[in-house]
């Protein structure tokens, strides 16, 4: 296995919770991204993103729903520890970052597979 495709996980990974977490944040409104939305979600994204991807790398697994599930779950216990929740009760934001974490996972994962099956045929 090459350099690139041992690192393309944790920054798919980092990516797909990074996104989620900002998007989560902001309540879909981009126009009033800021630099501390970016930082939380950078920190969010990349906790969540190095301990989904080294997990998985143990579990030897490359299951799209066992990614995403393990993905979703990780980031949500991320973002309730790195910062407040914005709306709902305490959790509700992390939950909803980890489902959106989750959704995103899965969604660019199965894009990719089929975009690749494209390619080789």
């Amino acid at each position: 296995m090459s350099k690139d495709n041992k690192l393309t996980p944790y920054l798919e990974n980092i990516s797909e919770a990074t996104a989620a977490c900002l998007l989560t944040m902001v309540q879909g409104n981009l126009l009033v991204l800021g630099i501390s939305h970016w930082i939380i979600a950078s920190q969010t994204g990349i906790v969540a993103g190095l301990i989904a991807s080294t997990a998985l790398l143990l579990a030897k697994t490359d299951k799209r729903w066992l990614v995403s599930l393990v993905l979703g779950l990780v980031t949500a216990v991320v973002d309730f520890y790195i910062h407040p929740g914005m709306f709902g009760s305490v959790a509700t934001e992390a939950i909803v970052t980890g489902i959106a974490a989750a959704f995103l996972s899965y969604s660019i994962g199965t894009i990719v597979r089929l975009l690749r099956r494209r390619k080789r045929a």
